[in-house]
């Protein structure tokens, strides 16, 4: 019987894949990526000839089942998202599911992910946290906002660059703007930037300057009253 192998791959920074990773993507007979140029281009860099076949959220229903058979059947193959860990806001758990249904055994190697550097280093709060992914962008979102009033919780969000005013504008009128958050850019890459601050502090800031690149925002809980 084959096997699933979740490899992490570099959020930015192609030097923090780990060497366990790199043997992985060499040894399995195929590779599931998310984007095949992405991951070819990191193939190539790592001069990793293993062949790939596309494996994203247009067309997971429809494969899943189709490599979960292929795994029983005896190959080995390995996941991987565009960055960081497959599954984690990332196409994974329909397949990941179907091989556990199948009997597949699943495996899940460690390493980056965008959510972990960034609780690391916004100064919050980071013995309890919640991550929550990507806000909904339309239908929800307030919803959302409301649901999240009372958490004591420190909270992480994957936003994109775009919908960060919107998204602060939003996190000011239903949460306070004296909140303290952070916002944490371009992680383990040559423009990082973990700017801190209160809400009002960083829509100020990114009115003025508007953001570019990958972005996970960071928010304290609220606090005992």
């Amino acid at each position: 019987m084959g096997k699933l192998i979740l490899v992490p791959t570099p959020i930015g920074h192609l030097e923090d894949i780990t060497l366990r990773a790199l043997r992985t993507l060499k040894e399995v007979d195929f590779i599931l990526a998310e984007d095949t140029r992405t991951t070819g281009f990191l193939l190539k860099h790592f001069d990793i000839k293993t062949k790939m076949q596309a494996h994203h959220k247009f067309n997971e229903h429809a494969t899943a089942q189709r490599v979960a058979q292929r795994l029983l059947g005896g190959e080995t193959a390995a996941l991987v998202s565009d960055a960081g860990t497959p599954g984690i806001s990332d196409p994974g758990y329909l397949l990941v599911a179907a091989c556990i249904e199948a009997g597949v055994q699943v495996e899940c190697l460690p390493g980056a992910s965008a959510l972990i550097p960034a609780i690391a280093a916004a100064g919050l709060p980071n013995d309890r946290f919640t991550f929550e992914g990507f806000l909904p962008q339309k239908k929800g979102r307030q919803k959302k906002f409301l649901s999240l009033q009372e958490e004591e919780r420190t909270m992480i969000f994957y936003e994109s660059p775009h919908r960060l005013i919107k998204t602060l504008e939003q996190a000011i009128l239903f949460w306070g703007g004296e909140r303290r958050a952070a916002v944490c850019r371009e992680l383990t890459k040559i423009h990082e930037e973990i700017r801190r601050g209160t809400l009002n502090d960083l829509l100020t800031h990114y009115s003025e300057h508007p953001p570019k690149g990958e972005i996970v925002f960071v928010v304290e809980g609220k606090k005992d009253s």
